[in-house]
């Protein structure tokens, strides 16, 4: 039981992007701050970078790299279902990848977990739509100018069938029931702006790159909304 809970309190600091109390993390496992505080030092004991302290709040080492966890049976539904969703709704290009994720994981759990969480009655369902395979013939282009900051130059068409030449600074990739949005940082209006993926004529890649800037990113995206 206590190499179970040491393994969840790993989990909970490795997903931390700042400190977390004792007392957050008690409630969150479930036992006393007492209990944290001893469940802390038996991890600094055996190597475990924390830091930290009581009334403070503690924080794994950036870089550390955690063993891969076993799954219970809610992360495991949670997981096949999001795979599945990716698979039935394909079109951002990651169908094959969702495939590939699900066979790794299965891999990695032995003969007999691998083939239960193969097995597990979680369905997605979704009905196909034009745009999806409009969409899909920019996404592999699209996620790889996200992922290495690309400055793309895109020939959009809006709902009212007006066409017009963008610089995009892709950011993040949305998807919604209807639509994949492209969220950038567009240079003709100095502002974000939302491109449908199933509404861009052409997208070519510029060779240049752009850096991140505060006030420009994702993150500061969301927080508009």
């Amino acid at each position: 039981m206590k190499t179970l809970r040491l393994f969840a309190l790993l989990d909970q600091l490795r997903l931390a992007h700042r400190p977390v109390s004792s007392e957050v993390l008690a409630g969150r496992l479930g036992v006393s701050q007492r209990t944290i505080y001893r469940d802390i030092a038996s991890l600094l004991a055996m190597g475990a970078p924390i830091r930290g302290e009581s009334g403070m709040g503690y924080q794994l080492e950036k870089g550390y790299f955690l063993p891969p966890l076993q799954f219970d049976p809610d992360e495991m539904e949670a997981i096949m279902l999001g795979l599945r969703l990716i698979s039935a709704r394909d079109g951002a290009g990651l169908k094959d990848a969702a495939e590939r994720v699900s066979g790794k994981l299965a891999g990695t759990m032995g003969a007999d977990r691998g083939e239960l969480f193969r097995a597990l009655p979680m369905l997605a369902v979704t009905r196909q739509r034009a745009g999806d395979e409009l969409a899909a013939r920019w996404a592999d282009l699209l996620r790889r100018a996200i992922r290495q900051r690309r400055i793309i130059q895109l020939n959009y068409r809006n709902l009212d069938e007006r066409e017009s030449l963008r610089r995009v600074h892709p950011l993040g990739l949305t998807i919604f029931d209807e639509a994949w949005l492209l969220t950038g940082w567009c240079e003709l209006r100095e502002d974000f702006r939302n491109f449908r993926l199933d509404r861009i004529t052409s997208a070519i890649e510029t060779g240049e790159t752009f850096p991140l800037q505060l006030g420009r990113r994702f993150r500061d995206y969301l927080v508009q909304l």
